[in-house]
């Protein structure tokens, strides 16, 4: 059977602020005049003042100053006879062509893939769908390549899952295409040696040190899937106490896999996370990118035993005048602890046992 009737145009797509004149055409099987027809777009009835007959069994409506479409799949405009019935249909695509993609970046999980995302530019999707293509070769001698697994870490990303080459450098680029146009974004130049991260460090422990009320020791494995390359890593710590959100980062911590943290509260638990950064593998000059933080390791530094109490003998004046001088002194020396440096440490530490033994002497006497 022939369609009852036909807009046109069909399907158009259009810039925004463009104006537009369909047409609805019945056919002669329907028996339905102009005058029985009537327009709605996104199920809104379209004022008659915007129609024109334009012979005894066609209607045209003329809309103005067109805005973006309000969904990607089009605005619907529908052409139905008086009791309601829905004739035929168009897709109005509104909008502007893409914009070129920007802000490319790219990483490597132990140099095995890529996963690269981008933005899609500063009016964003323009009203329209609009397809990305993720493009790479080989600098020089390299053929285009595209990749396939989208939406990998994000809307706008893809993930190159192998056959990658090291020590040469790849071009990679975005082609965002739209009803209305293409736009191609700037060529990323990288190697995959200066792009590379980790898995986050493995076999985090964190423990007390002996009866110091105030630190923890934390150790941890260098990440596995990098033994067999040449390449040097540094670490950051996080930790906070447990009813707080607020972490703490040590930042100088190095490339040892271990590190003590002091300066904590007494018998309070401490949530710890470590991440790794690899970087200079295989000589390459970049910073290197920071591996996900481990899963949040738990541990809680002793209790203090002079708050329960005690009292000092009379002639305690003159020790603790010297305690006082002692603790400022160490006070500055665990301020400068944080970054795990050694030599602090042990003096801090030789300070605490003698300042808890002098303490018990003094309350069993």
């Amino acid at each position: 059977a022939a369609d009852p009737a036909v807009i046109s145009p069909q399907d158009p797509t259009l810039l925004i602020g463009s104006s537009l004149t369909a047409t609805c055409t019945v056919s002669a099987d329907f028996h339905l005049r102009a005058e029985d027809l009537y327009w709605t777009l996104n199920g809104r009835r379209l004022p008659a003042a915007s129609y024109t007959a334009l012979g005894p069994t066609t209607l045209s409506v003329a809309l103005a100053r067109l805005n973006g479409s309000r969904q990607q799949s089009g605005d619907n405009l529908v052409c139905h006879s008086r009791d309601g019935g829905i004739l035929a249909g168009s897709c109005l695509y509104v909008g502007l062509p893409p914009e070129k993609p920007v802000n490319i970046s790219c990483w490597s999980r132990n140099m095995k893939d890529l996963t690269c995302t981008w933005a899609p530019g500063a009016e964003g999707e323009t009203f329209l769908h609009t397809n990305y293509t993720l493009k790479y070769k080989l600098r020089w001698y390299g053929r285009d390549n595209t990749c396939q697994e989208y939406h990998t870490a994000g809307p706008y990303s893809c993930h190159i899952p192998k056959d990658l080459a090291l020590f040469t450098p790849y071009e990679i680029w975005v082609e965002a295409s739209n009803r209305l146009g293409v736009a191609v974004s700037d060529v990323v130049m990288l190697d995959i040696l200066d792009v590379v991260t980790t898995d986050a460090p493995p076999d985090v422990h964190v423990s007390r040190v002996g009866d110091l009320e105030d630190q923890l020791s934390v150790r941890w494995s260098s990440p596995p899937a990098l033994k067999d390359f040449l390449f040097q890593a540094k670490y950051q710590i996080q930790y906070r106490v447990e009813d707080s959100s607020e972490w703490k980062v040590v930042d100088d911590v190095g490339n040892q896999t271990s590190c003590r943290l002091a300066g904590l509260r007494p018998g309070t638990v401490y949530f710890v996370q470590v991440r790794c950064n690899p970087f200079g593998i295989y000589g390459s000059k970049r910073a290197g990118i920071w591996s996900d933080w481990s899963n949040p390791t738990a541990a809680s530094t002793p209790r203090s035993e002079r708050a329960a109490g005690g009292c000092d003998p009379k002639g305690g004046e003159q020790n603790t005048t010297l305690r006082r001088e002692l603790k400022q002194f160490f006070g500055w020396v665990k301020k400068h602890a944080y970054g795990c440096s050694n030599l602090s440490i042990k003096l801090y530490d030789q300070w605490r046992v003698w300042l808890q033994k002098s303490h018990k002497t003094r309350n069993q006497v």
